[in-house]
């Protein structure tokens, strides 16, 4: 039988809030505790949860957790944000119920991190394949990329939101995500220019100094020492826990699985720089002739560098620094800005600048993650905003996050009122009014279009003539001074004129979670946040891709002189946007509590505890939730969990769950107006009845547990005593066997060794008999063999004798025609000798002659002839030599003779190149018209592609064709032959990519002197005729591929339908032919080498991007399609 388990088992403290008795705040405060010392940090009030943040990691959220709370219901297991995550994705997924998560709590309670928990349940429970898990990826990866950009560190919380989100995952029929969509709410923008003490600016600023390298750093002008930006705080700059160089790795990565472009990637870096470069823009005064000071940029450099990041014309930015341009119907006014004036502007432009960024990074993820489908989805809202606060100096931004919690706490006790009468109504139980605090007058009080605190705001802010907080003030002191919840020392009401814990320029508001003093010091600039129309156009004017689509009121041409919408009025309607999104699902809530202000583990502060229970109104929820019936369940597991508590319906019952229940709760005699029974479930008004089944339960199951343990204990002597039994009949019998064995072992042995003597002497009587018999056949062979030996002997020493008598006539006979030689040859030298001596006395002679006849001149003349002479022979024998020695005849051959003498060293480079240009003319005589011509097309190849593309070097060697596909001879293309009418240069198949899949499609690519043609492959039908003006360039990758891109100009009529994107095993031959041919009759073809390049398909623009790596496939190359705007080519790699 499968064991059921339930909330009220093992049960530490109370887990269901609703079943605590007595219900007093204390008591309340004290379970959470008990609770949380337990390692508890959840507990239920009815279907809320209740979060308490750890500060520590808890082995609570496995992968066997999750299978743990996998299709479980809601009150099976020990509470648990799985159960909710479960219950709400169940039935979404079951019931076609749009669900939405509210999660609410203050900073450092654990917000984000119970949002991550739901995304990241509902990710591992929802379907697999490879689309879901890429859309699932992307959506747990935006998490990084917005913490990055909207997260802070504030002194309550090291990974504080400083922006409210609220997420729709959208799923389709089988509950598989299909996509999302983000809204952001309030960034808290001025943190950007300004932090309190110990608290950081947003995360990316510390994570770009600490993460990029040096060249990005380099690129973006920016150095890693934090102290030299105005814009960060450097008390707590460093935060144990996070390491900001691996978070900026993993932001990087994240924008890439999300389908950020690297372009765009570095163009939202070159914003944050310039964020950061602006701080640094400082002012001084100038004095003016007409009395008034100007302000003037001090130090140019931080201003020049943010100009060249952005593309901006530094004297146009310096002038909106400078000067104000007001417009008013068709006139202009310009007013210089003082010091004061330039410091507002610039930290305005700074939080604009990051706010619009941020903004912009929602949208694009919203395009990236939004589903591709368009039929109906079912839908997941998980909302993850700002608790109710209260700080000592509270402004605007409190006062708009506390009115959001106003509408949120609205909407909770009216959707939960809701939700519990529906389900009175759906069981036929007797509804009853419920009385609780309604704070809708608190939301009218802010809200109200006529005399509303924000509408008031607003119509300060319009209203002409000198406008300031305190006006602000004078006006709430009159209209709202009769309010209940609205408080001032200044107001008509006399009441507070003496209460001096009420500052005299500050407003109290008595919300639902208490009083919160506002001080209304900057609550008109912050509900304006102007930004001077002069700095908007310098901003549209920057060459920077990005900031033009950031700053559209700037163009000049769209000037709208009406006031931007106030800030306060934004808010407001995307609040109540919010409110009507959430009216329409199914509600889940998550309360998320902070235990402690020092963010450590193992502390409860109660007062703390106690201040956030009253303003989350928990107290309220329970009241709520226990007017009724305390408790409920359904029929089948009550009666499975009580069962044993009467005779009748132990140990099974037959008939319906609702007659077992009843027969159940007659013969346990609970008074009737304890419980009610709906058409489901049965209702229990109060926890102590529960408590009773309970106890009742367990006192039983100690009953069951004591029988259960007596009949196994008889049942263990028994098997014990049977299996003695067999035991000694299994040995006895092992003991027979093992006597017989021995036995019949010695008798064996016995008669072994009898046989082996017997067997033995038998074997050495026939052994002394083959032993006799061949001794006496080796003597007869040895006699024989000492015969046959002596008769050759004897023959062998006869022919040696007669050899050494005729060897010693042949010796005699050679040394006599040696000696008759040797006298000849002494004749003939002394002969030799004589002639040479009467040759040398006689030209000994003739040179006594000569050198007594031209002894007078010889010092004058001999010497120059003998150089002449040395000259011509050193002459004649160094070009002989050259003859002999000379290299081949092929142009490419580099060999050459050494030079034999250092004064020849020119004329024998001379010499060489002579010879090189003479056989390179005699090797360029043999060529003819059409060899000549294939050689400049590969000469072209060569300048084209060398060094440039992987492809080039496998294509040297293969001549270039032409015509792949015969295309006049073969009779399958004879209608294509006949269309077009110039000379077909070159015709070959390529593939031609698809946009939405990656994959090709076979077609016949023709050029002409005057266009190019694709054609279909098996028909042979035009596809497209491309005319070769209309061609403006190609690009193609520095890979091992065949891809290439034709780009066609725009406005074109060829260009309706975009680019091609082709692919060819003959890419080097087609490139060139393109671009001899168009470079003939106008500019040259533009060739672009990129292993990135964008495609224009349509309207949309598509990126191109070659990856290494070898494909599952095997060595081909492959294209994927990764998201609407990338392709991927994966380029095998060339070992």
């Amino acid at each position: 039988m499968e064991v059921k388990t339930s909330l009220l088992d093992n049960m530490i403290g109370v887990g269901d809030m609703v079943l605590l008795e007595p219900l007093t705040e204390d008591s309340f405060i004290e379970n959470l505790r008990n609770r949380f010392d337990h390692n508890e940090i959840y507990t239920y009030i009815g279907s809320v949860v209740i979060s308490i943040n750890p500060y520590r990691s808890l082995p609570i959220f496995t992968p066997d957790k999750v299978e743990e709370y996998r299709n479980r219901n809601f009150y099976e297991l020990s509470p648990h944000i799985y159960a909710l995550a479960d219950e709400a994705y169940r039935s979404l997924r079951d019931q076609d119920k749009d669900q939405c998560i509210l999660i609410t709590g203050e900073s450092g309670a654990g917000k984000t991190e119970a949002s991550k928990l739901v995304m990241s349940y509902v990710a591992a429970v929802c379907g697999k394949g490879q689309e879901v898990n890429k859309v699932k990826e992307q959506l747990l990866q935006s998490n990084p990329v917005l913490e990055a950009f909207g997260n802070a560190k504030t002194v309550r919380n090291d990974n504080s939101s400083r922006f409210g989100k609220y997420m729709d995952i959208e799923f389709d029929f089988k509950g598989d995500p299909l996509g999302g969509v983000i809204s952001n709410y309030l960034l808290e923008k001025s943190r950007v220019v300004k932090q309190p003490r110990g608290e950081r600016n947003f995360h990316v600023f510390y994570q770009l100094l600490s993460g990029a390298s040096e060249d990005t750093l380099k690129k973006l002008k920016l150095e890693r020492d934090f102290s030299k930006y105005n814009y960060l705080s450097l008390d707590s700059a460093n935060v144990n826990g996070l390491d900001d160089a691996s978070n900026f790795r993993t932001v990087r990565n994240a924008m890439q699985i999300v389908g950020f472009m690297e372009d765009e990637v570095q163009s939202v870096l070159e914003l944050v720089a310039a964020v950061l470069k602006l701080g640094n823009i400082e002012f001084k005064p100038e004095s003016r002739c007409n009395g008034f000071d100007e302000s003037r940029v001090k130090d140019k450099n931080d201003l020049k560098e943010m100009c060249e990041l952005l593309g901006i014309e530094q004297s146009v930015l310096e002038r909106a620094f400078s000067y104000r341009t007001v417009e008013a119907k068709m006139e202009k006014v310009s007013t210089t800005l003082n010091v004061a004036q330039a410091y507002y502007a610039r930290d305005a432009l700074a939080k604009n600048l990051y706010s619009r960024l941020f903004s912009w990074l929602v949208a694009r993820i919203n395009e990236s993650i939004k589903a591709q489908t368009k039929s109906r989805h079912k839908v997941m809202g998980v909302l993850d905003i700002y608790g109710f606060e209260i700080f000592e100096d509270n402004s605007f931004e409190q006062f708009i996050i506390n009115y959001c919690n106003e509408k949120l706490q609205q909407i909770f006790i009216e959707l939960t009122l809701r939700e519990e009468q529906e389900e009175y109504i759906r069981e036929g139980i007797e509804w009853t009014n419920i009385e609780y605090f309604n704070n809708a007058i608190i939301c009218d009080l802010i809200e109200n279009n006529q005399n509303g605190i924000l509408a008031m705001l607003d119509e300060e802010c319009l209203r002409p003539g000198t406008v300031t907080d305190d006006t602000f003030l004078d006006k709430l002191n009159t209209v709202c001074a009769e309010h209940q919840h609205f408080e001032s020392r200044l107001s008509k009401n006399s009441k507070f004129l003496t209460d001096h814990s009420l500052p005299h320029s500050c407003f109290r508001i008595q919300h639902y979670a208490g009083k919160v003093l506002y001080r209304v010091e900057g609550f008109v600039d912050k509900n304006n946040d102007l930004l001077y129309r002069d700095l908007s156009q310098a901003m549209y004017k920057a060459n920077h891709s990005l900031i033009k689509q950031l700053f559209p009121e700037g163009n000049p041409t769209k000037v709208n002189l009406k006031r931007p919408l106030t800030a306060g009025f934004q808010f407001k309607a995307s609040v109540g946007t919010l409110m009507r999104n959430l009216q329409t699902k199914n509600p889940n809530y998550i309360r998320c509590i902070k235990p402690n202000d020092k963010k450590a583990a193992h502390i409860f502060t109660e007062s703390l505890v106690c201040h956030q229970v009253r303003y989350l109104g928990l107290m309220e929820n329970v009241r709520v939730r226990r007017a009724g019936y305390a408790f409920r369940q359904m029929y089948e597991p009550c009666l499975e969990r009580y069962k044993m508590l009467c005779k009748q319906t132990w140990p099974h019952w037959r008939g319906p769950a609702r007659e077992g229940v009843e027969v159940l709760m007659a013969d346990l005699q609970v008074p009737a107006e304890e419980f009610a029974y709906g058409r489901s479930k049965i209702f229990i008004r109060n926890p102590r009845t529960l408590f009773f089944l309970e106890e009742r339960r367990r006192q039983c199951l100690e009953d069951l547990a004591t029988l259960i343990q007596k009949i196994y204990r008889g049942w263990k002597c028994r098997t014990q005593f049977l299996l003695l039994k067999k035991s000694q009949v299994v040995v006895a019998a092992w003991y027979r066997r093992y006597a017989q064995q021995k036995k019949y072992q010695k008798i064996k042995s016995a008669t072994t060794v009898v046989q082996s003597f017997t067997r033995g002497w038998k074997a050495r009587k026939i052994l002394r008999e083959l032993k006799y018999q061949k001794r006496c056949k080796e003597a007869v062979t040895t006699i024989a063999a000492y015969w046959h030996g002596t008769q050759a002997r004897r023959e062998l020493k006869r022919l040696k004798e007669e050899a050494r008598r005729k060897h010693a006539v042949a010796v005699i006979w050679a040394y006599w025609l040696g000696l008759k030689a040797r006298r000849e040859l002494k004749r003939l030298k002394e002969e030799a000798r004589r002639k040479h001596a009467v040759a040398v006395i006689w030209a000994y002679w003739l040179g006594l002659k000569v050198r007594r006849e031209y002894r007078k001149f010889f010092r004058a003349n001999a010497g120059r002839k003998i150089y002449d002479f040395t000259i011509q022979r050193i002459m004649q024998k160094y070009f002989l030599g050259l003859k002999s020695a000379m290299s081949a005849m092929s142009p490419i051959n580099k060999n050459w003779p050494a030079r034999p003498y250092l004064f020849l060293d020119q004329t024998h480079t001379e010499l060489r190149r002579i010879f090189h240009l003479w056989r390179c003319k005699k090797y360029r005589s043999q060529f003819t018209e059409e060899k000549k011509a294939v050689y400049e097309e590969k000469l072209e190849a060569s300048e084209l592609f060398k060094d440039k593309k992987a492809l080039y070097p496998s294509s040297v060697s293969q001549p270039f064709i032409g015509d792949y596909v015969e295309i006049r001879k073969n009779p399958k293309y004879q209608k294509l032959n006949s269309a077009v009418e110039e000379k077909v240069l070159l015709a070959d198949v390529v593939n031609k990519i698809n946009r939405a899949n990656g994959k090709g499609a076979a077609r016949i690519f023709l050029l002409t002197k005057s266009s190019f043609v694709l054609a279909d492959q098996k028909t042979g039908q035009v596809k497209a005729s491309v005319p070769l003006p209309d061609l403006t360039s190609v690009s193609v990758s520095t890979q091992n591929d065949g891809f290439f891109a034709l780009r066609l100009k725009e406005g074109s009529a060829s260009a309706a339908k975009g680019d091609f994107l082709l692919s060819s095993e003959h890419l080097i031959e087609i490139i060139t032919k393109l671009y001899r041919v168009g470079a003939t009759d106008r500019e040259q073809l533009s060739i672009d080498i990129s292993d990135e390049f964008l495609v224009q398909f349509k309207q949309d623009k598509v990126c191109v991007k070659f990856l290494q790596g070898g494909p599952k496939n095997g060595n081909s190359v492959s294209c994927k399609r990764k998201n609407n705007r990338l392709l991927e080519v994966l380029v095998p790699s060339t070992a």
